[in-house]
């Protein structure tokens, strides 16, 4: 009843904004309000499995991009969005514990006014390992979450709204802007013949070509002068004066290359009469990931050529020293038996990339717990910190994710099952969540007192976000549309990265979310324990 009711409530849109998964909290506090619960047993049980559920599905999706977030931009980014989670929670639980509020208002405060689900579990499940009254406490974080939470979606949006009015931001230029930056950022690839006209290069084997390893081009055809039939142009393949090679990479890299082998010509060794054809094979194969392609020596032992790698939305230059994850797409040059032996190598199979890796996800979440339950012992701290069922599974998966495999074990969920799991492990914990703090939500919220709780809410909104996207635009010179990207991703507020993509006429957005979400739902995690320990001391 309380899921069904929280789906409905969750579907309703009031001028393009809705609850969303929320609805599931709202549906168990008007449930609870009435009277209607579960076994407090099986009600912790389903809380808890629930939110390690969730945060584990995040993080393994999470995962592969998560160190390479903190390089370059993402390091100015995810320290930008450090200071917005660092002000926050000073003014949630700084403020608070001068106004004198409980421990559990304030931790409930920092996670609805920041629409952070993990880090009310963290909290809660703080307060039930520090003192007999943690439980108390831990309702009482609820309740406050479910106050704050609805102006937390929408000051986002007024966040960004109000540092567009007050930069007079012009949308277009901004987006013609980061478009140019992006596209120097990732140059697309190209294909381009040559002629060797270089007298110094004939002889020579293409493997020993100056430059072509080190910028990422790789020639996958050669037709001999005196031939009128393209051939794969394989590591040991020696130049002639006239041949005319089939090159790819970025266009620096091929003008570069061009230099020193010859002039650019329109001829397509594509169309060329030849026995090569070109073929895209998916790695699915165990054995091959984790593996470079050096390691899996597919051009020695196969003679086929690999131009370019497909991953998700990137297209990579097949270096040699590029490691393979499950999933990638090989585009293979090469005879037609030796790419069947290539598909066979490395798995190509479609039914493996639709199914889930179910041994090594639940041994995963059992690593996690397991983590989350180790005391680690802080100098300052009263109490060990233990990252719980919020942060144990959640840095977990995100190791799991990065690494792509654990010894025989293949770590894979697809999108659409690991989008079902999480909804599924994120209702269940919402609707525990308002089952237990329903009977006393009504007489709170509606009270000079729950009144003060939303002031104070809205403080922790819009203060850290007016203030850093302040310092983003005005010192650091960041590009409007990555700044409201950084407010929905330092938030982690779905709901607002797709009015910042819906107000930009763009996804551009999503990098900035995506780029700092991983930590920014670890460190929310982190500071709300931490919070937690010292307030309860």
């Amino acid at each position: 009843m309380t899921a069904v009711l929280g789906l409905l409530l969750g579907s309703l849109q009031f001028r393009g904004l809705k609850l969303g998964v929320a609805g599931m909290l709202f549906s168990g506090l008007l449930l609870g309000h009435f009277g209607i619960t579960l076994d407090p047993h099986l009600l912790a049980f389903l809380k808890e499995f629930g939110l390690a559920l969730f945060v584990f599905t995040v993080g393994l999706q999470l995962g592969p991009g998560f160190f390479n977030s903190l390089k370059k931009d993402g390091m100015k980014l995810n320290s930008l969005a450090a200071l917005i989670i660092l002000l926050g929670g000073l003014i949630a639980f700084g403020f608070g514990s001068i106004i004198g509020w409980q421990p559990g208002v304030l931790s409930g405060l920092f996670s609805g006014a920041t629409t952070n689900t993990p880090s009310l579990g963290a909290a809660q499940q703080a307060y039930a390992t520090t003192a007999a009254s943690g439980a108390g406490q831990g309702n009482l974080a609820a309740v406050s979450y479910a106050v704050a939470y609805p102006f937390g979606v929408i000051g986002i949006i007024l966040a960004i709204v109000l540092l567009r009015w007050f930069f007079k931001i012009n949308i277009a230029d901004e987006l013609k802007e980061l478009q140019a930056m992006k596209a120097s950022d990732y140059p697309e690839l190209k294909r381009q013949a040559f002629r060797v006209e270089n007298a110094s290069l004939v002889g020579q084997p293409l493997r020993e070509l100056p430059g072509l390893s080190r910028d990422g081009v790789v020639i996958s055809r050669i037709r001999h002068q005196a031939e009128s039939h393209a051939l794969v142009a394989r590591p040991e393949s020696c130049l002639q004066l006239g041949d005319v090679v089939l090159a790819v990479g970025t266009p620096e890299a091929l003008q570069r290359a061009g230099l020193s082998i010859g002039p650019a010509v329109e001829e397509d060794l594509r169309k060329a009469p030849s026995d090569v054809i070109s073929k895209r094979v998916i790695v699915t194969d165990r054995s091959a990931v984790g593996k470079t392609l050096a390691q899996i020596e597919i051009t020695e032992r196969l003679g086929v050529v690999v131009s370019r790698v497909s991953r998700q939305d990137l297209v990579l230059s097949a270096m040699p020293n590029l490691k393979l994850q499950f999933g990638d797409m090989l585009h293979i040059v090469g005879e037609p038996s030796a790419i069947d032996d290539a598909a066979k190598l490395l798995g190509n199979s479609v039914r493996q990339l639709n199914e889930t890796s179910f041994a090594s996800i639940f041994i995963g979440i059992l690593i996690g717990v397991f983590f989350g339950l180790y005391p680690w012992h802080i100098p300052g701290l009263p109490v060990p910190l233990r990252l719980g069922l919020a942060g144990g599974p959640l840095i977990i998966a995100i190791l799991m994710g990065r690494m792509g495999r654990i010894g025989p074990l293949v770590i894979h969920m697809p999108i659409n099952a690991n989008t079902a799991f999480r909804e599924l492990g994120i209702i269940f914990f919402l609707a525990c969540v308002g089952l237990g703090a329903g009977g006393k939500f009504v007489e709170t919220a509606f009270s000079p007192l729950g009144v003060q709780w939303m002031l104070l809410g809205a403080m922790v909104t819009m203060i850290p976000l007016l203030v850093v996207g302040g310092i983003a635009r005005k010192v650091l010179k960041l590009n409007f549309i990555t700044i409201s990207g950084l407010f929905a991703g330092s938030m982690t507020d779905p709901p607002a990265l797709a009015f910042a993509n819906k107000l930009t006429q763009s996804d551009y957005p999503a990098l900035s979310y995506a780029n700092v979400y991983p930590l920014t739902m670890l460190l929310r995690i982190l500071t709300a324990q931490v919070a937690v320990l010292l307030l309860m001391a």
